[in-house]
Parts: structure tokens; sequence; C-alpha cells
């Protein structure tokens, strides 16, 4: 059932690619893509790897998490419904079937599709800044959000009012819950991480909206959708949305000044590929005189050699 459910996820993600590539990134960019590639592979690995580390910690580490919160053993729970109340089934009061099936499209494929696009519409500009910072954005998340994890137990609302919530994500597609068990636990609901990838993506998208008009349109819209389907479907408090929308401002904001830190371009003026030819061209012309200096008189030889056969052939 797994496999079957990723596979539908792949295909609808495919296919939305395949719409939004070409309309939101341009064909122009993506023919410099295909030229800049390597450069711009090389400038993006450093973070893409610590990226690489953090979800492969985030999921290791997320099937202890709950032996571990208990540990702690600070519920909020009681916390968190002290002050909401039921507040959250005013979503509930506008259901439909037609919004149930647009929430839960979004809430499954629309996280998906928004979490990837934006990595290849960045890495398609020129300058990799923008990518740089996004998948800075994206470690610190997961990051900040697993401590908080292991930190905070907090049960949905509708592990907390099962009778009056409405489980609409698995009673319109019962088996969306294999795909969300393996990603999260019953605890793990403050901060909603699907709040804030998506509003840092929506920060990105406003900050470039220039370079990409159209992808800031959709999605900014896409965004806000996934944070209200959250709470529509029952899965996280208002309090955990806004504490996402939090999360998001502060690891963007850290981004910005995290990355190019270290950056020999932005911090001295200075760029990477330049400064490794300039560095290659310094050491082949020296490399050639310290041998000369090492061998003693090698070039003299050399030249006398050169010249008695100048004079052997003035001769005859």
């Amino acid at each position: 059932m797994l496999i079957e459910l990723l596979t539908q996820v792949a295909v609808v993600t495919v296919l939305l690619f395949a719409v939004f590539v070409p309309v939101c990134i341009g064909r122009r960019r993506l023919r410099a893509t295909r030229l800049e590639w390597r450069r711009r592979v090389r400038q993006a690995a450093p973070v893409s790897s610590v990226v690489v580390v953090v979800l492969l910690v985030n999921r290791i580490t997320r099937q202890r998490l709950p032996e571990l919160s208990w540990a702690l053993d600070w519920n909020l729970t009681p916390t968190f419904y002290a002050i909401e109340g039921e507040a959250v089934l005013w979503f509930q009061t506008f259901a439909s079937q037609t919004l149930t099936q647009f929430f839960s499209f979004v809430y499954i494929f629309g996280y998906v599709f928004i979490l990837i696009f934006p990595v290849i519409a960045y890495f398609a500009l020129s300058d990799t800044r923008p990518l740089r910072e996004l998948l800075s954005a994206y470690a610190l998340n997961y990051l900040i959000g697993l401590l908080l994890y292991l930190l905070v137990i907090a049960y949905g609302p509708r592990n907390v009012m099962p009778t009056a919530i409405d489980t609409m994500l698995y009673d319109f597609r019962p088996q969306y819950q294999y795909l969300t068990r393996q990603v999260n636990h019953n605890t793990n609901v403050f901060p909603s991480l699907h709040t804030s990838l998506s509003a840092t993506i929506a920060i990105f998208a406003y900050r470039t909206r220039r370079e990409y008009p159209i992808w800031f349109v959709v999605a900014v819209p896409l965004a806000a959708s996934i944070a209200v389907s959250t709470m529509y479907l029952g899965i996280h408090w208002a309090i955990d949305v806004v504490a996402g929308v939090g999360l998001a401002a502060v690891t963007v904001v850290a981004a910005e000044r995290l990355v190019g830190r270290w950056s020999l371009a932005e911090d001295f003026g200075i760029e990477i590929d330049e400064y490794a030819a300039r560095t290659r061209r310094l050491v082949e012309t020296i490399v050639p005189i310290d041998a000369s200096s090492a061998t003693g008189t090698d070039d003299y030889d050399e030249d006398d050699e050169t010249c008695v056969e100048s004079a052997d052939s003035r001769t005859d």
C-alpha cells in the first residue's frame, strides 16, 4: 500500500512539474542551466550535503521521539486546549465534499510539490544564493522542528476531540494513514512543519517575485491553503500554525545570515572558479622555476647545447 501511495504522489508531482516548470521557469533559464549546471552544483553542494544529513538524522531520530518525549513528560496538550478550546471546529463548519477533496489534495500532493519546485526553480537561476538560502532554511526548519517535537508532547484536535472533529483526510482517503504515519507521530503537532516549510517557501517566493512572478502568484495561495488544510482536516491547532509561521520567519532570517558567511565570493569579492584558475596558473609558472633552481645549471647546459647547434648549422 505504501509503495502504491508513493508512486501516486510521484506521478502527480511529475505532472505538476510538467505544467509549471515551463510556465514559471521558462525555456531560456532551462537552456542556460544546461550550460552552467556543473558550476551551480559545486556551489550548492555543501549546503545540499547538510540538508541530506539533517533529513537522515530526522528520519532516524523520529523513530524514538515519542519514547524520549514521554521521558521528559512536557505535555502541552491541555494548555493548547485551554487556550483554543474548540475554535478549530469553526473550519469544519464550512465542510463540503469539494473542500475536503481540495484540502486533502493540497495537504498531500500540494505539499510535496511546493517543497521540491522552488529547489528546481532556484537551481535555474545563475545566482545560486537563493537556492543555498532556501536549502539552509529547510535544514533549520527540520532541526528546530525536531527539537521542539522532542521537548513538547502535543496531540492534535482530532485526537483530543475525536467525537467532535471529523477525521476528514482519512475518511476521504483511508489509505493516506499509511503515508502520514511514516513522517509523523500523533504527539508531534507543535509546530506545524507543513505550515513552517510552506510559509518559508512563500517568503522566498515573495523575495524572488521579480525573477519568478508567476511562481509568486502560485506559491503564496498554495502555502496558505496548506496551512488552512492542517486545521480544516483536524490535524493541527491554530497555535501550531502560528508557531509554524514564526519558525519560517526565524529560519529565513537565519539562512540569510548564514549563507555566504565563509564564502570567498561574498566575503572578499573573489569568484571561486576564477580564484581556482588563477591559483592553478600561478602554480604552473612557479613549479618549473623551483625545479630549475633545484637542479643547478641545467638551463645553462641546455642553452649551451642550443648555441653549439646554432654554430654547427652556420658552419654547414
